[in-house]
């Protein structure tokens, strides 16, 4: 096995930082010691098989991205980045691990969706991968397919209150898999939104002849968002069922979120890149398009972006730096511009929802640091450490101690990163999103388990490096 030194670094945790050097034992992190120090003796540098100079960087635990889809059918099209694309753009930005959601549609099994989802990542993944179970079609058998679940790994789900005729649940049916969440421990995750009500808005709207991109953020108001995040509050309260919202982008709704943590309910909540840098402004053409221009359609996503003159993206910042948000995940689902998003030229309901941002998530939440959004620890929390917990991962990842998975990301808080597709894009798109965007720093040196994947300009990674991931429980529930 190869040993490796990271040596000369700044390591940061989510409680605090230390200058340390991280000795790297095959797959796992064998021991964090004092600057120069000796190991039983041993002059550790001279000893290993490879010395990583860290000296003015900073060390961390590699991203964990929890809410990720790839190849997920939508629309009439599926998302354009596979497990093997998508997985090695989140190397490329410091993100070790993610979670994706195996789907069951309505009329399936769920152990068939399951196996299919198995099947598009097995031996494809550059980096480590787990799975949430969304559940499409609520019935006795998948009910009991749910209680199986933490047998293999899977230990939370995902229900939409949006989206009638593919994957839209009634109160009934979610009140009844709250209950399953509540016998075994499993963490209910929610698209919250009241997809009804957002469904006749659009009508409405297209009837009207507003049918650009913008109108997508129009029809999907906030107050569609704060209603239905309520209502499975009071679903997850009555049934005594941890909950998770997804992809939070309104105010109103993390006001319902940080309600019912003050009552010490186990509801969380994550938000995404999007939310924070994004709004419905620019949606507009504050980025040089023209109003009504299908330009648009590049930032149409569910959750949609929220209006900046309305205070929605520094509330974002607020609710992570309080606690009343604890992750930033992408929603990764990406669509590209030409055959896909164009698919709603004339009518933005047919316009695929998704935004591609895993390469991305690390170096924009860094430049939250830059900015004094988030301190240089809630940055790891965010990003690493808290999915690690959340997601019953912790201790193997989102943390540098012993017996970890040594997935480690060297991080160059002097270096620079110009994002854009012609840059350092490597995602499957033909635009992107975040073009323009300039990071004070860099993701100069990832390891994955142990594996060098990337280091610097150099992708040294290779499909099927990365492992399936049984997860146990939520370690982070009060």
């Amino acid at each position: 096995m190869t040993t490796t030194l990271i040596t000369g670094g700044t390591v940061v945790s989510a409680t605090g930082r230390a200058a340390a050097d991280v000795l790297v034992d095959g797959e796992t992190i064998r021991a964090v010691l004092e600057p120069g120090a000796a190991l039983l003796g041993t002059d550790v540098a001279a000893s290993v098989d490879r010395v990583i100079d860290a000296t003015g960087k900073y060390v961390i635990p590699g991203g964990i991205d929890a809410h990720t889809h790839m190849q997920l059918p939508f629309g009439g099209t599926e998302a354009s980045d596979t497990f093997e694309t998508g997985t090695r753009a989140a190397a490329w930005g410091g993100t070790t691990s993610i979670i994706d959601f195996a789907v069951q549609t309505y009329g399936q099994r769920i152990e068939d969706g399951l196996a299919a989802w198995h099947e598009k990542a097995a031996g494809n993944c550059a980096i480590d991968y787990g799975f949430h179970q969304i559940v499409g079609d609520v019935n006795e058998a998948s009910l009991a397919t749910l209680r199986r679940l933490p047998d293999e790994g899977i230990t939370s789900f995902k229900m939409f209150m949006a989206y009638p005729g593919v994957f839209y649940s009634d109160d009934a049916q979610i009140l009844k898999a709250m209950q399953v969440s509540r016998d075994t421990g499993m963490l209910t995750m929610m698209h919250a939104e009241n997809g009804p009500a957002i469904d006749v808005l659009a009508t409405q709207l297209v009837e009207q002849g507003r049918t650009d991109p913008f109108y997508h953020g129009v029809a999907r108001a906030w107050e569609m968002e704060e209603e239905a995040t309520h209502r499975a509050i009071m679903l997850a309260k009555l049934t005594a069922a941890p909950l998770y919202i997804v992809h939070v982008s309104a105010k109103q709704a993390v006001e319902q979120l940080a309600w019912a943590r003050d009552k010490g309910q186990n509801v969380y909540g994550e938000t995404c890149p999007q939310y924070l840098y994004l709004s419905l402004e620019d949606q507009l053409g504050a980025k040089g398009e023209q109003w009504g221009s299908f330009e648009g359609a590049k930032w149409v996503c569910s959750t949609p972006l929220r209006s900046r003159e309305e205070g929605h993206q520094d509330s974002m910042w607020q609710a992570l730096r309080t606690n009343d948000l604890q992750m930033v995940s992408t929603d990764h689902c990406p669509f590209c511009m030409k055959d896909q998003k164009e698919l709603g030229l004339g009518d933005f309901r047919k316009i695929p929802n998704g935004i591609g941002s895993i390469e991305h998530r690390m170096d924009l939440m860094y430049q939250g640091v830059v900015t004094g959004e988030i301190t240089l620890e809630r940055w790891v929390e965010l990003t690493s450490t808290t999915p690690a917990r959340m997601f019953g991962l912790y201790g193997t990842k989102g943390v540098i101690q012993p017996g970890a998975d040594a997935d480690i990301v060297v991080y160059d808080p002097n270096g620079h990163t110009s994002i854009g597709l012609e840059k350092t894009h490597h995602m499957n798109m033909d635009y992107s999103a975040w073009e323009g965007y300039e990071i004070d720093g860099h993701v100069d040196t990832v390891l994955s388990r142990g594996k060098v994947i990337v280091d610097g300009d150099q992708y040294l990674g290779a499909k099927g490096d990365g492992r399936f991931l049984k997860r146990g429980l939520s370690q982070y529930l009060i």
